[in-house]
């Protein structure tokens, strides 16, 4: 029998001594409840993932200091051993370094494995950085049963679709007892069902008990979201630890069976995870609380429109630091209707946010007087709508300046799919909250954020209002845009296409289909296709945004500017 604790901790990137103090906390826990084995994730010791950090040769020395902290840690708890994720130097020709798994005990360094399967996908590139490792297994003998040790990608080949090598096949040969993996794997929709099929399928075939651990909090973009999870031949998947938060468990390993600390078998886990738009919730609550608290930020500030836009950043914000920690700042202009100024009042006081008042009517008429006296032109059309835009963001970015506040940009992933936005107006801020989010679902979020708290935090009239800027008379969306419940349909197909959840990305398909049976909706799409493409260069300047699809804008989605799209 093995008593093995699995440590899901929310590591910073760079911190190393942080991290150090957290894996030993968690180590002492693991000795007191007389684990043999403590088992950290991907990359623990530096945080996932570092990028060009790893170059810097005072970040290697650090990360050197680092791992020799944990070693003397270990020397300390000489019954205990360590499954530690670091970068480690790499021998020979190629890159300096490998992303290693380490297990210490009693200050030494009982094994090393390199990691083999380096993804340079989506928002990966370890390639960039990491030399592979061999093509070989490792297995440890920890009391009395055999510990084979993987790293993350190196278990979602398999089925062998991505690369020529499957390191389960060595694993297989070796026979352990159990497999260990550890992790750093990034969250998004039905991500979480992804890894209980595939390693659910690896555990099956190899006939090998997997005990999957991975970290959880948010790194600028990417939001890790823990629920490490244990998986049985026979049985699937057996136990799981929570989700977004830090979790330090115990488990028994006895004869192929994961059991509780106390021996009892493990609740039983469900085959679907949250609903999709709790999961929304929640991804991004900590993808927002982390990204402030490592930036150094303790307050955020918000332009509220009176739009569901803005209203559900509020919301979220409200939710991840506290109302009283939220701004608003309204900025009627002479275009704005006097119920977007109200509904934005009551938000502010729905959700127990600070509402500020900044007109902006003035600052307009004084830009566009003296537009037209320098360059003899009228300021009228899509430049003085851009231009109120262009105000409102440099209003938002005075107040950040002035009393330190992170400013939050409320553009969805619609607009920002087709450049309805103006650089250097609302596209203004550090990080953005509902960027990943379709504009059907920033209206689905918000119904459920209501429905959750039982009453109405986001006004029913600001969810019943048609979409608008608000920066022309009269002005709707649907004047420039086609109706959000059929953009979105060829958005998906256009921006994630097979990345889609299946269900999802058949019914995208089938809409998209049906639509190119016309020659209006042939052009239709043909005409979405290009506004995608033709905005590249805003998004490219965009503050970075949540990561809760499978393909978000960023480092996710690499598209050239300067390019020929058709």
């Amino acid at each position: 029998m093995l008593r093995i604790t699995l440590a899901q901790l929310n590591f910073t990137v760079g911190d190393i001594e942080g991290n150090v103090a957290r894996m030993v906390a968690a180590a002492r826990q693991a000795a007191s409840e007389q684990a043999d084995l403590v088992v950290f994730t991907e990359l623990a010791l530096c945080g996932y993932y570092p990028g060009d950090m790893l170059d810097e040769s005072a970040f290697q020395q650090r990360v050197a200091a680092g791992l020799a902290a944990l070693q003397q840690a270990s020397a300390e708890l000489p019954g205990l051993h360590w499954v530690v994720g670091a970068p480690t130097p790499a021998q020979g020709p190629g890159k300096r370094l490998h992303n290693s798994l380490l297990v210490l005990q009693a200050g030494e360094v009982r094994l090393r494995y390199a990691k083999q399967l380096l993804p340079t996908y989506n928002i990966f590139d370890e390639r960039r950085h990491f030399e592979p490792g061999p093509d070989v297994a490792k297995v440890l003998r920890i009391g009395n049963a055999q510990v084979g040790l993987l790293i993350c990608e190196d278990g979602w080949n398999d089925g062998g679709a991505d690369y020529a090598t499957n390191p389960f096949d060595r694993m297989r040969d070796a026979a352990p007892d159990l497999v260990v993996s550890i992790n750093a794997s990034p969250s998004h929709i039905a991500k979480r069902e992804q890894r209980h099929q595939i390693f659910g399928d690896a555990s099956r075939r190899n006939g090998l008990p997997i005990l999957y651990v991975n970290q959880i909090g948010g790194h600028d973009q990417i939001v890790f979201d823990g629920a490490s999870f244990a998986v049985e031949p026979e049985a699937g998947i057996v136990f799981e630890a929570s989700r977004f938060v830090e979790d330090v468990r115990t488990l028994q390993f006895d004869n192929g069976r994961f059991l509780t600390a106390e021996g009892e078998t493990p609740e039983p886990v469900p085959a679907q995870g949250l609903p999709t738009m709790e999961f929304y919730r929640q991804q991004i609550v900590l993808g927002l609380s982390d990204y402030a608290r490592r930036c150094g930020f303790k307050q955020v500030v918000v332009g509220s429109s009176g739009g569901i836009d803005s209203a559900l950043t509020l919301a979220l914000a409200a939710q991840a630091l506290g109302p009283e920690n939220v701004v608003g700042i309204t900025m009627p202009s002479r275009f704005s209707s006097s119920g977007s100024v109200d509904d934005s009042v009551a938000l502010c006081e729905n959700l127990g946010v600070q509402l500020l008042n900044h007109p902006i009517a003035d600052l307009v008429a004084v830009y566009a007087q003296q537009f037209e006296a320098s360059f003899g032109q009228v300021l009228q059309g899509l430049p003085l709508e851009n231009l109120q835009a262009r105000i409102r963001g440099t209003v938002l970015m005075e107040y950040s300046n002035a009393f330190g506040h992170l400013l939050l940009t409320t553009g969805n992933k619609s607009e920002i799919s087709v450049g309805y936005c103006t650089l250097y107006g609302d596209t203004n801020g550090g990080l953005g909250l509902i960027g990943d989010l379709y504009k059907t679902e920033v209206f689905a979020l918000s119904r459920h954020i209501n429905a959750n708290a039982g009453r109405e935090l986001i006004p029913e009239a600001i969810i019943d209002k048609e979409p608008s800027a608000e920066l022309a008379p009269n002005q709707r969306d649907v004047d420039s845009l086609p109706p959000y419940p059929v953009l979105d349909e060829v958005l998906k197909m256009l921006i994630e296409g097979d990345r889609l959840a299946p269900a999802e990305y058949d019914a995208a398909l089938a809409f998209v289909q049906q639509l190119e049976q016309g020659d209006d909706g042939r052009t239709l799409v043909q005409r979405v296709r290009m506004m995608v493409a033709r905005n590249e260069y805003k998004r490219r300047q965009a503050p970075p945004i949540v990561r809760v699809r499978a393909r978000a804008f960023g480092s996710g989605r690499q598209m050239p500017i300067a390019a020929r799209y058709v």
